[in-house]
């Protein structure tokens, strides 16, 4: 018996603003037997949107689009649906941002250094419901999306929602912007943003955006 004809593809939707990098990561996936991209979004909103319409097994998407975000659209995908399999792939590769991703509802983490089978084999186990981060890049984490100590890291002591606006904050996004761009008013915006400074110690918008760079959030 042909197995090939009765076991079903693994199907991805994939978000990413730049249509070359899909283009990529398209060809690498489908080079594979077991796995499918059955759509493609440029921005969080749209890929909201088609995961809705599409219900891939798999969500693939970058982490830092314009707008309100990669942590955003993880963020709605698994209020919309609890059980989602998101996996992120990013530039950053620092504990603090992997523990961030994960604790959003993400449930894999990539750089985008990765080959083939790195990224092949990290939809197949995102599929089966695994937490995947890749070792080859990411190195001495324990990885527990329940464990999430307040370490010496300031960072670590925001919430989610505080973390999320810190990076939006540092990579150059006004208040009225990230209110609009997360459909929350400008007032509830800047509460949280009194609470960063405070609880980052930190004087001005600069020193934010140093902390960031520092702390590998944000590259300039």
């Amino acid at each position: 018996m042909n197995l090939s004809t009765t076991v079903q593809p693994i199907t991805v939707l994939l978000i990413d603003d730049h249509p070359v990098v899909r283009d990529g990561f398209r060809r690498l996936l489908e080079s594979t037997d077991d796995i499918r991209v059955v759509a493609e979004a440029d921005d969080g909103e749209a890929g909201y949107i088609l995961y809705r319409e599409v219900k891939p097994d798999v969500v693939v998407l970058d982490l830092n689009m314009p707008g309100s975000g990669g942590l955003e659209t993880v963020r709605r995908i698994r209020a919309y649906d609890p059980v989602a399999r998101i996996l992120v792939f990013s530039m950053h590769c620092n504990e603090t941002m992997v523990q961030r991703v994960l604790e959003m509802g993400a449930t894999g983490y990539l750089t985008k250094q990765s080959g083939l089978k790195q990224m092949a084999h990290a939809v197949r186990q995102v599929k089966l419901g695994k937490t995947y981060v890749d070792p080859e890049h990411i190195s001495d984490m324990v990885i527990d999306r329940q464990l999430f100590h307040a370490a010496l890291d300031p960072i670590n002591a925001l919430s989610k929602r505080e973390f999320q606006l810190f990076k939006l904050m540092a990579e150059g996004n006004s208040i009225l912007e990230i209110a609009d761009n997360l459909c929350i008013s400008p007032k509830t915006v800047g509460v949280h943003h009194t609470s960063i400074m405070r609880k980052l110690k930190l004087q001005n918008t600069a020193q934010l955006v140093r902390l960031a760079i520092l702390c590998d959030i944000i590259q300039l």
